[in-house]
């Protein structure tokens, strides 16, 4: 199997356009035309993870966190980084990072915490704004219908949990075809007028210019008649953490251990403001940037990590602040991207690294 048709299902599930400005996901070693019989899925891409690949016969490894953030000017093994990019050159390995697109798509790595807390009716924390556009086009009433199949299989149409989503409105449409010209149906300097449907989608901006292709592809005339409209409302599958409630509140010493079995952390945390625990933020990673919008929606815990000494203050008696570890918080995103995988290459080697990449040691 080729890198590209692994890295077309992770794209397609987590877009790249997704990550935040500083971030460096995507394809950092290699080329789409590799071939690999293999993927071996990481949390973080060390020495030791690419050694496991070579050893293993896989020439593509997936990590959540990419191995270059900034640029490289020397690659003489001095670091780590140089190391493991010098390594995975010169054994043919392909190295893939699906980091902040991943953590800002509902059903990502905030999904997969909420997963294993136990609370399945959960929405994005705080959802991305300038996400959406509206995509509207006239088409003959007879072709609606295959057009907006077009549109909903090039990724437009979708509303939050609902997808093939669209409005229809009938009218008439009128055009002359002048010289030049190749119509369809009517003649040149001839006045026509066509009952047509005029078709509105909600489309998401990476998914723009496929939408637009495929209507074009679809449309029967010789020129679409068509607008891109900027929206101003939320995207509710994008953007970063995630909220959600237990069906029956758990009281707080209750949780603290569930959370600490589940997520094998060593947790450090403010006083809790409710005994019982019902509505519950997380953030994998650092997420002390969401702290605001937690205590805006009545959480009575975040749980991220990375806190500093001074920001613990910030809780002020409003919610309760589980720092449990960047690795421990993101730890089941291996299993979320192997289980994706799995489901998309039922009879591809999908392997899980062995290898403990936490850089923390506890005592």
């Amino acid at each position: 199997m080729k890198v590209k048709d692994i890295i077309e299902v992770l794209e397609s599930w987590a877009p790249l356009k997704l990550q935040e400005s500083y971030d460096n996901s995507g394809l950092i070693v290699g080329a789409p035309h590799w071939e690999t019989n293999g993927v071996m899925v990481a949390l973080d891409c060390l020495e030791s993870v690419v050694d496991e690949a070579i050893l293993k016969g896989v020439h593509l490894v997936v990590t959540h966190h990419p191995i270059v953030f900034n640029g490289l000017k020397k690659f003489n093994g001095s670091t780590y980084v140089e190391r493991v990019i010098m390594k995975a050159i010169k054994h043919d390995v392909a190295l893939y990072a699906i980091h902040t697109n991943l953590d800002n798509v509902a059903w990502g790595v905030n999904g997969k915490i909420m997963e294993v807390l136990g609370i399945s009716n959960h929405v994005v924390l705080s959802p991305s704004q300038g996400l959406l556009r509206k995509f509207q086009v006239y088409v003959p009433v007879e072709e609606a219908d295959a057009l907006a199949n077009a549109v909903y299989a090039a990724g437009g149409g979708k509303i939050s949990a609902y997808e093939a989503c669209s409005f229809k409105s009938i009218g008439e449409g009128t055009f002359k075809p002048i010289e030049g010209a190749s119509p369809v149906t009517g003649s040149i300097g001839k006045q026509e007028s066509v009952q047509e449907a005029k078709l509105e989608f909600i489309v998401p901006v990476f998914a723009c210019q496929a939408v637009e292709r495929a209507a074009r592809g679809s449309h029967p005339y010789e020129v679409m008649a068509y607008d891109w409209i900027e929206l101003g409302n939320t995207a509710a599958q994008y953007g970063a953490g995630a909220l959600g409630e237990f069906e029956i509140p758990v009281d707080f010493m209750s949780f603290l251990h569930q959370v600490k079995s589940k997520f094998g952390a060593t947790i450090k945390y403010t006083k809790p403001v409710n005994e019982l625990i019902k509505t519950v933020a997380v953030c994998g990673g650092s997420g002390s940037f969401l702290l605001d919008a937690a205590k805006r929606s009545d959480a009575d815990v975040l749980i991220t990590s990375d806190f500093k000494y001074h920001q613990y203050f910030d809780a002020d008696n409003s919610i309760c602040i589980l720092d449990i570890g960047h690795y421990e918080s993101e730890r089941f995103t291996i299993d979320l991207i192997t289980e994706r995988l799995s489901k998309k290459f039922p009879k591809f080697a999908v392997l899980k690294t062995e290898v403990n990449t936490n850089p923390i040691q506890y005592y």
